[in-house]
């Protein structure tokens, strides 16, 4: 149940509302896009009753959607942020792909320059920043990335800050050289990830002392997990805090997925979606690639996995088919996601936070989406 007075500008839903420290059966309220106090009874997850009303959800690594893809430029980010908010999305990293340095330049400018009307022309999900995933990767685990690589050096990549501020970068540790260009990151907050790695065991424990914290989607673009050379993979099962992981059931077997669970405390949840987000089967693009969607993924033209279709409403239902609690999902599809960035207005149901809202009903679909408080066209 929802409802509004127009005299005040106070909104309200009622249903059961997780909090993040546990669900209470009661309503919610907000002011001008921020949430007032929850009001209502706690209550234990198996005696709440729908509708949930749970934070909304933060992809923290989307190359497209809508049937648009960031690296166009233009008006492509508008149809992207849209896409996402209506399967739950209320804030996301707008993910560039290796390519050459006018290329990523285009497409930052274009998404500072959407970022700039969004608040007045548009209710979609909250364009954050962005995520920089290469060109400072392995040659050799390109995954569906073109082959456009090179060394990372401070000077471009605080021309890219400058455009639009970065946030999370993935890169391969093994191929950065002692130029400041690690340093430099760190100093300025941007998370730094590994992937599209060939490293070692031993090169992901330099980097980790070095300052590299996050692993970009699990499992993939990086060795498989040798018993007597573990790797990349192996660092971050026996280590990591963070990682993201694309549990759309076909990136990540469904057993390597709760392995990850069980060894990795804040593992959370992106799509790595692309253009074919939220399209029906056929040909998409992903940066200058043809990609085809067909069977719930999409592919290059031979056959490699090239991003996916996944949104983040089916990922969490995808953890919860998994075994997972619905409070368990929504913290790895929206509360650990803004904790590893340090966002401290977003991602949980309380006083003073966004009223970034998702509402499922009984069989975790959803019935509405509010981005700052404004409902999103559905």
């Amino acid at each position: 149940m929802d409802s509004s007075n127009a005299t005040n500008g106070t909104h309200s839903l009622s249903g059961a509302i997780f909090t993040g420290e546990g669900w209470i059966q009661g309503e919610l309220h907000w002011q001008h896009g921020v949430l007032t106090p929850v009001t209502g009874q706690p209550i234990a997850e198996h005696d709440a009753r729908p509708p949930y009303l749970v934070p909304g959800f933060i992809d923290l690594h989307v190359h497209g959607g809508g049937g648009r893809d960031v690296m166009e430029g233009g008006s492509a980010m508008a149809t992207i942020a849209a896409s996402h908010a209506q399967h739950g999305t209320t804030s996301l990293l707008a993910t560039t792909m290796t390519a050459s340095h006018q290329d990523i330049v285009t497409a930052l400018e274009s998404v500072a320059a959407y970022c700039e009307q969004q608040a007045n022309d548009i209710v979609a999900a909250d364009v954050i920043g962005a995520h920089l995933e290469g060109p400072y990767i392995n040659a050799g685990k390109l995954g569906a990335q073109p082959d456009a690589t090179r060394v990372a050096t401070v000077e471009e990549l605080e021309l890219y800050h400058r455009l639009l501020p970065l946030k999370v970068i993935t890169l391969a540790p093994e191929c950065l050289e002692q130029n400041g260009a690690l340093e430099w990151l760190l100093s300025q907050q941007i998370r730094v990830q590994a992937g599209h790695t060939l490293a070692t065991y031993e090169q992901a424990q330099q980097a980790w002392e070095a300052g590299v914290r996050g692993f970009t989607h699990l499992f993939n673009a990086m060795p498989p997990l040798n018993h007597r050379a573990p790797g990349l993979l192996g660092f971050a099962l026996a280590n990591a805090e963070y990682a993201e992981i694309i549990p759309d059931l076909v990136h990540v077997h469904a057993g390597a997925l709760n392995t990850a669970l069980r060894a990795i405390p804040s593992l959370y949840a992106i799509t790595d979606g692309t253009a074919a987000c939220a399209m029906p089967d056929g040909e998409y693009r992903l940066g200058t690639q043809p990609v085809f969607k067909q069977g719930g993924c999409v592919r290059l033209h031979d056959g490699n996995l090239a991003g996916s279709c996944l949104t983040l409403d089916q990922a969490l239902r995808n953890l919860v088919t998994l075994g997972r609690s619905l409070g368990d999902a929504c913290q790895r599809v929206s509360t650990i996601p803004a904790r590893y960035l340090g966002l401290n207005d977003r991602g949980q149901l309380a006083e003073g936070y966004r009223a970034d809202i998702a509402v499922l009903d009984q069989r975790l679909q959803l019935t509405k989406v509010v981005c700052a408080g404004r409902e999103v066209p559905r």
